[in-house]
């Protein structure tokens, strides 16, 4: 597939203006990374160790493993993070009190994703 040079031309040309309206509104972050956003958070972060599907307690119906508020050690399970039929428990590395679980029973998560803020 050959790619015509007008085409490409013509999108570089409109990056350029793209770029000087930008400039024009003044500074705008466009970093919206993962290390940006901890940087804000006072807490203690969990993340996901493998992309997969989080599960909050061992099975459906059961308790779940920790609720905002709840005392952990570090080493305690705070989640299964489940990957090709594969039950991942996730350990926290802190001690301390869960103070967010900021993902949903069921939720597909990303590697590197947070899953839960503890104080």
């Amino acid at each position: 597939m050959e790619i015509d040079k007008k085409i490409i031309l013509k999108l570089i040309k409109n990056l350029e203006e793209l770029k000087s309206s930008i400039k024009n509104l003044g500074e705008i972050s466009t970093d919206h990374s993962s290390e940006n956003i901890e940087s804000i958070s006072e807490y203690n972060l969990v993340k996901s160790p493998i992309v997969g599907t989080a599960y909050l307690a061992p099975e459906p119906g059961a308790k779940k493993f920790v609720d905002i508020g709840k005392k952990i050690k570090k080493g305690d399970t705070i989640m299964i993070v489940e990957a090709m039929k594969t039950m991942n428990h996730v350990p926290s590395n802190f001690n301390g009190v869960v103070k967010k679980v900021c993902v949903e029973d069921g939720e597909p998560v990303e590697f590197g994703q947070i899953l839960v803020e503890i104080e």
